[in-house]
């Protein structure tokens, strides 16, 4: 199965080259021109990734696609690619986003940057999803049995 990728930046050149490059590397990639387009996909689609820019129609724009990605039903991975990162380190805590990518990069970097975030995101949902059942079972352990059980 192809693993999906939703491409967002608002410069046409970088988006479609972004495309060609990750669908050469045997990814099946949607792209987007514009957050609002982004958030519209992001509705209609589930992705293993999202990466966007981060100023598009406004200086806050990637984080809001990165927000709407958090909140999708299969929590994809989000990755912010951006030529002017925050200096503020905080930022990436407090973000939506699981990496910044800074612009230019080598392709060669890129993809494997990629590929890592999409293996460490699943690890990642996997131990969540564990942990999960874990925490349903324990309290299904201490559930009162009802009387009709207790005979």
């Amino acid at each position: 199965m192809k693993r999906r990728i939703l491409l967002v930046d608002d410069d046409l050149a970088i988006l479609l080259t972004l495309k060609a490059v990750l669908e050469i590397s045997g990814f099946d990639v949607e792209t987007a021109a514009s957050a609002r387009e982004a958030k519209l996909r992001l509705k209609a689609n589930e992705y293993h990734m999202v990466i966007t820019d981060l100023r598009m129609e406004s200086e806050t724009a990637g984080e809001d696609v990165a927000a709407v990605a958090k909140k999708a039903a299969n929590r994809p991975a989000v990755a912010i690619l951006t030529a002017y990162p925050p200096k503020d380190a905080e930022w990436m805590t407090t973000s939506d986003t699981d990496k910044v990518l800074v612009k230019p990069m080598n392709t060669q970097d890129l993809l494997r940057q990629i590929e890592a975030m999409l293996v460490a995101h699943e690890d990642k949902k996997r131990k969540e999803g564990k942990l999960a059942a874990v925490r349903v079972a324990q309290a299904a352990a201490k559930k009162p049995r009802k009387l009709a059980d207790a005979r």
